[in-house]
């Protein structure tokens, strides 16, 4: 069987495998590893990362996994020595290997700048939640302000409402004494009256 002449060995996969993986673990980019084995193996950085991307990478995913997580441990360490303000109280304290191999490590120009940005961070949403919370105070205020208003006025309306009910009974009462006045006066003006017959037959009241 003929065999291409760039087609990739199992020794060239390896290769390939544990730059990648050293690199993860160091804090570098995928892109510096394969530039390092294209210079290894003499070819383009791109075909290596097509190489891993596409054949290589799945038979390491669990390395891959263990890769990052110490890349995390590291970057915790780094930062614990660096900043030990910044060590909780459960951290375990790091041996002076710990600290020596973190600083050889990962203590670059890069991570410090990974760190600073990731404190500008959260700084800026520490600054934004207090401007949140100082606009939600101040339209509280506000509300409560309104609410006690609007309750003032309703109890303003509910009193004069109080007082126009009364005023209607009160003249309903009125109409109602001087209505049983004008029938009283009716009858009594009816059964004291005198009347007599006129020359055509016709009933006249006589004057008192």
């Amino acid at each position: 069987m003929k065999i291409r002449q760039d087609a990739w060995s199992h020794e060239d996969d390896v290769l390939l495998a544990e730059t990648v993986l050293k690199h993860i673990k160091e804090g570098s980019t995928q892109l510096r590893a394969f530039d390092e084995v294209g210079d290894e193996l003499n070819r383009t950085s791109a075909a290596c990362g097509f190489r891993w991307n596409a054949v290589v990478r799945n038979r390491y995913m669990k390395q891959i996994a263990e890769a990052k997580k110490e890349r995390k441990e590291r970057k915790r360490a780094a930062s614990y020595s660096y900043y030990p303000q910044m060590r909780p109280m459960w951290a375990p304290q790091p041996t002076m290997e710990r600290v020596n191999q973190s600083l050889d490590s990962e203590m670059s120009l890069e991570s410090v700048i990974d760190y600073l940005q990731s404190m500008m961070h959260t700084s800026s949403q520490s600054s934004a939640l207090q401007r949140e919370n100082e606009r939600l105070v101040k339209e509280n205020q506000e509300l409560e302000s309104r609410n006690n208003e609007l309750e003032r006025e309703l109890k303003k309306i509910k009193q004069d409402n109080s007082i126009i009910e009364e005023d209607y009974q009160s003249l309903i009462q009125i109409m109602n004494r001087a209505r049983r006045m004008a029938i009283l006066e009716d009858e009594e003006s009816l059964s004291t009256a005198s009347f007599k017959m006129d020359k055509n037959g016709n009933l006249e009241k006589l004057a008192k």
